[in-house]
């Protein structure tokens, strides 16, 4: 007589559950897909003349990073903009100009276009 009572409690406790998380799948789904969190990377204009601020930004490193780290982050971002991997002649010579002058190697020249 009780094994029919413990049945009906178990069974009420799972639709309970299910309609809990249900509801709660049924939020999710009508929210939209999940917000993938990434990093922002530099937006906006260039400046006439770069400065280790605008470079640095430009990379994605701090002014006064390792030079391997701005040797890697300058590889990711030209990777990503190469022109002939469909990227722009423009932005893969403004990266190189942002790499040149946070190492030192040119003292922040204009690019060639």
């Amino acid at each position: 007589m009780v094994a029919p009572l413990i049945a009906a409690g178990f069974a009420v406790a799972g639709a309970a559950y299910l309609g809990k998380h249900s509801i709660l799948a049924w939020q999710a789904f009508k929210a939209g897909p999940p917000k993938v969190l990434t990093r922002k990377f530099y937006e906006g204009g260039f400046q006439p003349v770069m400065n280790k601020r605008e470079a640095a930004l430009i990379l994605g490193v701090r002014e006064r990073d390792a030079a391997e780290k701005i040797k890697e982050a300058h590889r990711r971002v030209m990777i990503a903009n190469h022109p002939d991997a469909g990227g722009s002649h423009y932005l893969a010579s403004k990266i190189n100009e942002a790499k040149d002058l946070i190492l030192g190697k040119k003292s922040g020249g204009g690019s060639a276009f």
